[in-house]
């Protein structure tokens, strides 16, 4: 259970209870159902779980923190003529205050139920079927989804990745973060289960996401790390070490690194791929 979570065992219990309902109608769908089943689960999940933290959260120092953390990573890809896009903006935070900076700002969603009406003018969302955006090929300069990926559909998920690389301009990037599966699962069922089976329909490890990275396109492909307050890229084969460690671990001392917050982080899938130059 998150350490900041307050609500009761009951509002939680319910909260897991809906996600399932929720989560297994979208796994048991074909994609021609999925092109409208994104946006009704999540307005559904919304309306039913009233208390759900992204709901009540959006004015908390914690949500603030976050966005300040997610600025903290994307602000040195960008330059002031830069096109940035946000896959699953959620309630567009990151990209309202990224927008000032930069020539334009794209968000995707799959509802607008979250995103303020008052929108910085080089704002644009872009409501979405979960994987397809509707962007001319070679748009944007930086793309980038944070905690995002572990809610589209499997299958949705090869082509979300290979739309993305398609509106990248040559020599874009992609930034990933992700929770990893093997410290999991992180979603609602994190309070009840060892796997994932709420609206995280499936959570990856490093390995896992760069294979689907490569098979989309993306052929330079890196992990984002911080050492010493240094920014370092790590190559893929070197996490894929330690996942492979921390995959041996026995339950209990998986769960043990997943509370500690600080190797939670390091071991988050944060994966950037760039489209390769013409």
């Amino acid at each position: 259970m998150p350490t900041s979570e307050t609500r009761s065992p009951e509002r939680l219990r319910y909260h897991y209870a809906v996600e399932r309902e929720l989560a297994d109608r979208l796994r048991n769908s074909a994609k021609h159902e999925r092109v409208q089943l994104y946006k009704t689960v999540y307005d559904e999940l919304f309306r039913r779980v009233t208390d759900h933290p992204q709901l009540t959260s959006p004015n908390t120092a914690s949500h603030k923190a976050k966005i300040a953390n997610q600025m903290r990573l994307v602000a040195p890809l960008l330059k002031t003529d830069s096109v940035f896009l946000e896959i699953g903006g959620g309630d567009c935070a990151l990209s309202f205050q990224i927008a000032p900076r930069i020539k334009m700002a794209y968000a995707l969603e799959i509802t607008g139920r979250l995103v303020p009406e008052a929108a910085p003018q080089n704002f644009c969302l872009i409501l979405s079927d979960g994987s397809s955006i509707e962007l001319p090929a070679g748009t944007v300069d930086v793309a980038v989804s944070f905690s995002v990926v572990e809610h589209v559909h499997p299958e949705d998920v090869v082509q979300q990745l290979a739309e993305i690389h398609r509106v990248l301009k040559p020599g874009g990037i992609y930034y990933c973060v992700t929770p990893n599966r093997l410290l999991g699962p992180h979603d609602i069922s994190g309070c009840f289960d060892t796997v994932a089976k709420g609206l995280h329909l499936k959570e990856y490890t490093i390995s896992e996401l760069a294979r689907l990275y490569r098979n989309a396109g993306f052929q330079e492909i890196w992990v984002d790390k911080y050492w010493n307050s240094r920014r370092v890229r790590v190559p893929v084969p070197a996490m894929r070490a330690v996942e492979f460690f921390v995959g041996w671990l026995p339950l209990a001392a998986r769960v043990h690194l997943a509370r500690n917050d600080r190797l939670s982080w390091e071991m988050d899938v944060r994966l950037i791929g760039r489209k390769r130059l013409d």
